[in-house]
C-alpha cells in the first residue's frame, strides 16, 4: 500500500481500538464498586482485626472520589478491551509479515498473556502480606490514613512489575529467533541471570520476609531456564540447517545434491 493508505489503515485501527476502550470504560464505571472492594480487601481485613480507626483509605479533596472512579474505569476499560485492540494491532502488522513470522508472533502473544496473568496473580497473592507488613510499623495508638491515589498506584505498580517480570523470558526467546542473542551467551551468564532474578524480586516485593521474594525469584529462574533451553534448541537446529546447506566441501566439478 501507499503511505496514505497505510495512514488511513492505521487511523481505522486506532479508532476501533479507542471505541472499544470507551465501551470498556463504560462497563468499568459499573464494575468500579466491585473492583474497589476486591482491591481494598486487605485494608478491610486489617480493620476487622485492629479496628476501623487503625487504618483507612483517605480521599484528599472533594473531587478525589470522582477522579479516582474515572481513572479506574478507564484502566478497567483498557483491560476489558484488550482482545479488541490487540487484534487491531495484529491486523495492522500482519500484512507485512511472512507466514513464518506470523506463526512466531501468534505464539508469542499466546504465551505472553498467560505468563503476564500468572505474574499478576502472584502479585495479588503477595499484596495482603505487603500491606500487613507495612502496617505493623504503625506505633501503638497511631493510625494509618492512606491516600486513595497512593494506594491504587501502589497496587497497580506491584501487579505490573510481577506481570512484566514473567514476560521478559519470552522477549529473550524472540531475540534469539531473530539472531540477536544466542543460547550459549545466555547460558554463560546464568549466574548473573540468577542474581538479577533475586535482585528484581527483592525490589518488586515490598516485604523483607523471604518467602514471597523466593517464590517470585524461583518462578523467574524457572522461566529463564526454560527460555535458555529453548534458545539452545533453536541454535542447534539453526546450526544443523547451516551444515546441511554448506556445499563448500564439494569439488568444483562435483554436482550438488540440489
Amino acid at each position: 500500500m501507499a503511505l496514505r493508505e497505510h495512514l488511513l489503515e492505521l487511523r481505522k485501527r486506532v479508532v476501533r481500538s479507542a471505541l472499544a476502550v470507551v465501551v470498556g470504560s463504560v462497563a468499568g464505571w459499573f464494575l468500579y464498586d466491585r473492583v474497589v472492594k476486591e482491591i481494598t480487601r486487605p485494608i478491610h481485613e486489617i480493620q476487622l482485626r485492629r479496628g476501623p480507626q487503625f487504618i483507612s483509605i483517605n480521599f484528599a479533596d472533594v473531587a478525589s472520589p470522582f477522579n479516582l472512579r474515572i481513572q479506574l474505569s478507564i484502566l478497567i476499560g483498557v483491560v476489558l478491551a484488550s482482545p479488541v485492540w490487540l487484534y487491531q494491532l495484529w491486523a495492522f502488522v500482519t500484512p507485512g509479515l511472512t507466514r513464518k513470522e506470523r506463526r512466531y508472533s501468534f505464539g508469542f502473544v499466546a504465551v505472553s498473556l498467560p505468563l503476564f496473568l500468572g505474574g499478576a496473580a502472584l502479585a495479588w497473592w503477595a499484596l495482603p502480606k505487603a500491606i500487613e507488613f507495612f502496617n505493623d510499623f504503625v506505633p501503638e495508638g497511631g493510625s494509618n490514613y492512606i491516600s486513595a491515589n497512593t494506594y491504587f498506584s501502589f497496587v497497580t505498580r506491584i501487579v505490573l512489575a510481577f506481570g512484566i517480570a514473567f514476560v521478559i523470558p519470552v522477549l529473550l526467546v524472540a531475540l534469539n529467533l531473530v539472531g540477536l542473542l544466542s543460547g550459549q551467551a545466555l547460558l554463560r551468564q546464568w549466574r548473573i541471570t540468577v542474581f538479577a532474578c533475586f535482585l528484581f524480586a527483592a525490589v518488586a516485593t515490598p516485604t523483607p520476609e523471604a518467602t514471597t521474594m523466593c517464590i517470585l525469584a524461583g518462578a523467574m529462574c524457572l522461566l529463564f531456564g526454560a527460555a535458555i533451553g529453548i534458545c539452545l534448541l533453536v541454535d542447534r537446529r539453526r546450526a544443523r540447517r547451516a551444515g546441511e546447506d554448506d556445499l563448500s566441501h564439494l569439488a568444483d566439478d562435483e554436482a550438488s545434491p540440489l
